[in-house]
């Protein structure tokens, strides 16, 4: 949760210090300047993970294995569902924040996250959406996982493959979840409009 005190607004990333530009490895600043110059601003997690050279790689190496591999039955806005309705079971509002703005842009329904974040059961979600969040979120609160969760993955489309990348996408984000949990890491303010109005509007 946000503190209350006055000063928590005066930090603007989290409790750990940001490396300057300078100090950084050339690979993670080129990295870096290309998200910021793509997006328009640099998410704070680069900047937070930056505090980490070793680990930003390995981190943002697994990042785009299971969130831009080729194939698979889920869509961009599939994968981003999934991270926003485990992210509120793990209380990690950067994540909440973040991927709610991105599923916005890939889905183009403005609403339909923020439902997710309020109450999953009850959001407009289709029996496909349903099944593919009751798996990952199975795999959220660590629940004995069997056949029958499999199975019904399978009654909506999904292979055995596709349950794997449903399950390495709650669990990597699991972990990011807790990153930012400890390191109090915060929300860029321009997630909170992206994608809530059409461009130009």
């Amino acid at each position: 949760a946000y503190s209350t005190k006055e000063e928590s607004t005066k930090r603007s990333v989290g409790r750990y210090p940001v490396p300057n530009k300078k100090d950084l490895p050339y690979d993670i600043v080129e990295l870096m300047e290309e998200v910021e110059l793509k997006t328009g601003f640099l998410p704070n997690v680069f900047k937070a993970m930056s505090h980490r050279p070793a680990e930003f790689r390995a981190f943002f190496a697994y990042y785009n294995a299971i969130m831009n591999k080729d194939g698979g039955r889920l869509s961009k806005s599939d994968k981003e569902l999934i991270i926003v309705a485990t992210s509120v079971v793990n209380r990690c509002p950067y994540c909440v924040v973040a991927h709610g703005a991105l599923h916005r842009i890939y889905s183009k329904q403005p609403t339909l996250a923020d439902q997710v974040i309020v109450n999953w059961k009850l959001a407009n979600l289709s029996d496909r959406d349903l099944a593919m969040l009751e798996f990952a979120l199975a795999v959220c609160r660590a629940d004995n996982i069997t056949e029958e969760h499999f199975e019904r993955l399978e009654r909506h489309g999904f292979d055995r493959e596709d349950a794997w990348d449903i399950g390495m996408i709650s669990a990597f984000f699991a972990m990011s979840n807790r990153i930012a949990h400890f390191i109090d890491l915060r929300p860029n303010t321009e997630f909170y409009d992206m994608g809530r109005m059409p461009r130009g509007a």
